[in-house]
């Protein structure tokens, strides 16, 4: 039976992640980036596309898991006839050379551990070719070496491609396995203490957890969200990955997979607002300057998502020796959609600006000169159609989310300008264009016969991204404009008490086959508009849910299917997890996420 994506734990080192099975089964690892070619791809294939199985022989899943609190560091034990046996897994900061520990302990009794690893590069193509040498196990292929030890050492041999080991612990025994990757022409990096990297990881998440300021309801999930998004946060640039997967399914079987493994513009303004609120100024610092790194150059070239480190070039195109997660292909590599115009991204950027300088975070110099750049391109080209907020490949419309960022934008500079009137700038023209786009949206985007917004003009279909109407601060909450299309989307685009992005119709405007899950970042969205709109009862309700929605280690994916009770979607995602911290803010935390 193929895992869910439930099933999965996280572990990362701020420059890459792997996904942890129930099974004890490293199912999912990049080295060395986020984006690198996986060398652990079950997840999107089967064993011999790679993984490293850690678990008692003739055991499937665990007994009981859990990250040791306030930190990525997971446990992951077995009960068995003859004892009990715990894993932990982790993979401690670096400066340069990703590790990753598996630490065996025997609980209690005397259990026999079996050890698989198949190392498989380029998402699961490459076999390697392995070697001893100085008690290390060695594979190379290519740009590629991995080393594999442990601490005491233990007999491996060779099988089938892949490397096993077994062995017994008792009560109190301890193996640890430390596999590294390098380049392969580089000579092996240092060693590392696998005990002492496991005591400075537990001890460095547990102080950085500690700087949260929410003290609400629901504190555990927040500060799991935190560490999730410091987990997907790429550390030498500060860019956030939206997820640190590619390809799992919006639907199973399905082909709208994506990879999510990149930064995306749509996420600037809620993340920024998340970390400033929950007290990691530095950490926004991080996310801003990349922000405006990634950013820079010519307006008319603003890309809606980038590279971990603000690259440009991610071209999209299929792995045909993976069959997908559950069967659901084609497994995509890179995405297409950075080559969209969506012109929300010039208020993201925009608001993100302005909110990271009312936060106190401080002004880079030629931050307002390129903001003044992006507004002025936006003038000239804000009445284009675009491809949306969701982007869809089913050709540009009027997108009434991209017209209101874009009202967005000229208002945040109109702001700026109001609060430091010794900054440049073209205040009435700005607030000329600000008016015009509220006027021609109220028009345009409005049905008065249904009152509500729609999706883009002329349409009767709905967008959950209008929800955000309210908070964007187009129109006050209590206008009977904004509760009108609050309940319209609730009505219209809800299942089962959440909410989807959009109509899922065979020949929607997405120009794909098939229908999603209800997107649990618009599900977070309409309980914020619902307590904007003086229903509080009702949208801690829908918020008691959503956090329900989290698998047994506290990790959302993308979106849920209601009626298989599945997590579906790149896992665990950024938009989400933002999305909880945010509402968690509103709903509990006194003025809100900013």
């Amino acid at each position: 039976m193929h895992p869910r994506i439930e099933d999965y734990a996280l572990i990362s080192d701020e420059q890459t992640a792997g996904l942890v099975g129930t099974d004890g089964s490293i199912d999912w690892l990049c080295l060395p980036r986020f984006d690198s070619g996986a060398c652990f791809a079950r997840l999107l294939g089967d064993e011999e596309n790679g993984h490293w199985r850690i678990a008692p022989v003739d055991a499937d899943r665990c007994t009981r898991r859990g990250y040791r609190p306030d930190t990525l560091v997971l446990d992951t034990e077995w009960d068995t006839p003859q004892g009990t046996v715990r894993v932990t897994d982790l993979m401690p900061q670096r400066e340069r050379a990703p590790e990753l520990i598996r630490i065996v302990e025997g609980v209690s009794g005397r259990v026999t551990v079996h050890s698989t690893l198949r190392l498989r590069f380029d998402y699961g193509s490459i076999i390697p070719w392995m070697r001893r040498s100085g008690g290390h196990r060695v594979a190379v292929a290519g740009p590629d070496s991995v080393w594999l030890r442990s601490e005491p050492e233990v007999r491996t041999w060779g099988k089938d491609f892949g490397t096993h080991s077994e062995f017994s612990v008792a009560e109190g025994e301890k193996i640890a396995f430390v596999l590294t990757w390098h380049p392969s022409h580089e000579p092996r990096p240092g060693l590392v203490d696998p005990y002492e990297a496991l005591s400075s990881s537990v001890r460095d998440w547990r102080r950085w957890a500690a700087r949260c300021r929410y003290d609400g309801p629901h504190r555990d999930a927040v500060v799991r969200s935190l560490i999730t998004l410091k987990a997907l946060t790429y550390r030498p640039t500060g860019g956030i990955v939206a997820a640190a997967t590619t390809s799992l399914p919006e639907e199973l079987g399905g082909v709208r997979n994506w990879d999510y493994r990149y930064c995306w513009l749509r996420d600037s303004t809620l993340t920024l607002g998340a970390l400033l609120s929950a007290g990691y100024h530095k950490e926004a610092g991080a996310w801003r300057d990349w922000l405006l790194r990634a950013v820079a150059g010519d307006p008319a070239d603003l890309q809606i998502m980038y590279g971990v480190a603000g690259e440009r070039r991610l071209p999209e195109f299929e792995v045909p020796w993976l069959s997908g997660f559950a069967g659901s292909a084609p497994v995509r590599i890179g995405n297409g959609a950075v080559n969209q115009l969506q012109l929300d991204v010039y208020g993201e950027v925009m608001d993100s600006l302005w909110l990271a300088r009312r936060s106190g975070l401080s002004p880079k110099p030629h931050m307002w000169s390129m903001q003044n750049i992006l507004l002025e391109w936006l003038r000239a080209h804000w009445q284009q159609p675009d491809e949306g907020l969701w982007e869809v490949r089913g050709g540009r419309r009027h997108f009434v989310h991209s017209k209101v960022m874009v009202w967005v934008a000229a208002d945040r500079a109109v702001r700026t300008l109001e609060e430091y009137p010794e900054l440049p700038g073209d205040k009435a023209g700005w607030r000329a264009l600000r008016d015009e786009v509220h006027r021609e949206v109220c028009e345009k985007g409005y049905d008065p016969d249904r009152n509500t917004f729609t999706q883009y003009y002329g349409s009767r279909e709905l967008d959950a991204a209008l929800l955000l109407i309210p908070r964007a601060g187009f129109l006050p909450p209590d206008d009977p404009r904004v509760i009108g299309t609050v309940d319209a989307v609730r009505a219209e685009l809800g299942r089962d008490g959440f909410v989807q992005r959009y109509a899922g119709t065979d020949d929607g405007i997405d120009g794909l086959p098939g229908r999603e899950g209800v997107f649990l970042a618009c599900s977070f969205w309409l309980a914020d508009a619902l307590h904007l709109t003086g229903r509080t009862a009702q949208a801690r309700r829908l918020f008691e849910r959503l956090v329900g929605l989290a698998n047994d280690v506290g990790l959302l994916s993308e979106e849920y299917d209601p009626v298989a009770g599945r997590q579906l979607g790149n896992f665990p995602q950024a938009f989400s997890h933002i999305a909880l911290v945010n509402t968690a803010l509103v709903l509990f935390g006194g003025d809100g996420a900013g």
